[in-house]
């Protein structure tokens, strides 16, 4: 299934309908981005 990523005018990220809230927090093994909800897949 498709993720759409959107960045607005005013710099807002946004994935699927999920704000993008905290961005690039490094860690040891990647970087972490907070969003505001949780991805689900769709329903069968």
């Amino acid at each position: 299934d498709d993720i759409t990523i959107t960045i607005a005018e005013d710099g807002t990220a946004m994935v699927n309908d999920a704000v993008v809230t905290t961005a690039d927090i490094e860690t040891s093994n990647g970087v972490i981005h907070v969003i505001d909800s949780v991805l689900l897949p769709p329903a069968e």
